[in-house]
């Protein structure tokens, strides 16, 4: 029995052993053209790593998924309903506390139906893994790619663009159909959040402030977004809605984060209105936006000028409100508002 084979039947054991747990040896020689003692075998060693737990020996031994549980899908994207396969092939097979559960669920639809309405490809992959720890839900599709379908959309040629103005939430390229809340609020579900499209990518961390920053691609085709879900998470569903509500009771989607850390590198700061009216673009949609200038040390007073003064003026009902701040650029923010 070698490596890859081992690894190949963790993507398929934990729901053979709902299905078949009675049963599963018979199962195993079946499905996988196995002697008996080979089968036996195979079980073994996945119950060594924790893929399966045994009650009686024998022919009379009773398997069930262990610690470790793993699902792997690849589906036909063309008339697939996102709820099915979480209904049918997902869900059953995990044992997750209710509230995780239902994060989960709501990832997994809102992604799947991302890939079904927007990808604009054949096939999608789906793999949901659990550990001792955490939740770990991978949908990997062969499409165009996210980034350029937003390019596609709304002429965003820059990748950092792009992800800027996904950042924000409510950008959809079918306003008809969507209202841009689904990768907005998914991301903020999720300890860990990675988005990989078009050979750049870029990640989410629950626990840091900076919130969305580069990472390392992989080369393939499509979109593929990974997440990560601590099990024993404080966080729930109805209060991450209702984080981004005006009052924070409701479930309009009403505030937003900006991580201006997205249109920034060593070469380029924030110094031009131009920028500025970037940064401001589409958050009259919004209530309350929070700028976060969170690694920034300083800034141009057109940009800190057309944003809290000029953009302010104009658009009395949202307000702007600064996060982050280094001295300097806390300074120059007050000077233009006292101005």
């Amino acid at each position: 029995m070698t490596r890859s084979n081992l690894v190949a039947a963790t993507q398929w054991i934990t729901a053979a052993a709902v299905r078949h747990g009675q049963h599963l040896v018979p199962h195993v020689m079946e499905r996988q053209s196995l002697s008996r003692r080979a089968a036996c075998a195979l079980l073994h060693r996945l119950e060594a790593a924790q893929w399966l737990l045994r009650e009686g020996i024998g022919r009379k031994a009773v398997y069930k998924p262990g610690p470790l549980r793993q699902v792997v899908q690849r589906y036909e994207l063309a008339g697939l309903q996102e709820d099915l396969p979480w209904a049918r092939d997902f869900a059953p097979n995990f044992a997750l506390p209710p509230e995780v559960a239902r994060m989960a669920q709501h990832a997994f639809t809102e992604l799947l139906n991302n890939a079904i309405d927007h990808s604009g490809g054949t096939q999608v992959t789906v793999s949901m893994r659990q550990t001792s720890m955490h939740l770990q839900l991978l949908i990997s599709d062969d499409g165009c790619g996210l980034f350029q379908r937003i390019e596609r959309a709304f002429d965003i040629s820059d990748p950092a663009l792009a992800m800027f103005e996904l950042s924000k939430g409510k950008l959809t390229s079918e306003p008809d159909r969507h209202n841009g809340r689904g990768l907005f609020f998914t991301s903020r579900l999720a300890d860990v959040f990675d988005l990989h499209a078009n050979l750049v990518a870029f990640q989410y961390r629950g626990w840091d402030k900076r919130s969305w920053f580069k990472s390392r691609p992989i080369a393939r085709q499509g979109t593929s977004i990974y997440m990560a879900l601590a099990l024993d998470t404080t966080r729930t569903l109805d209060a991450m809605l209702r984080a981004y509500s005006a009052d924070g009771d409701g479930y309009g989607f009403e505030r937003t984060s900006v991580p201006l850390q997205l249109i920034v590198d060593t070469h380029t700061g924030l110094e031009s209105r131009a920028q500025a009216k970037r940064v401001a673009s589409r958050l009259q949609s919004f209530r309350r936006a929070e700028v976060d200038f969170s690694g920034i040390n300083d800034v141009g007073h057109g940009f800190a000028d057309e944003l809290f003064r000029v953009f302010s003026r104009e658009h009395p009902m949202v307000e702007i409100v600064p996060v982050g701040m280094a001295p300097r650029v806390a300074a120059m923010i007050e000077s233009v508002r006292a101005g």
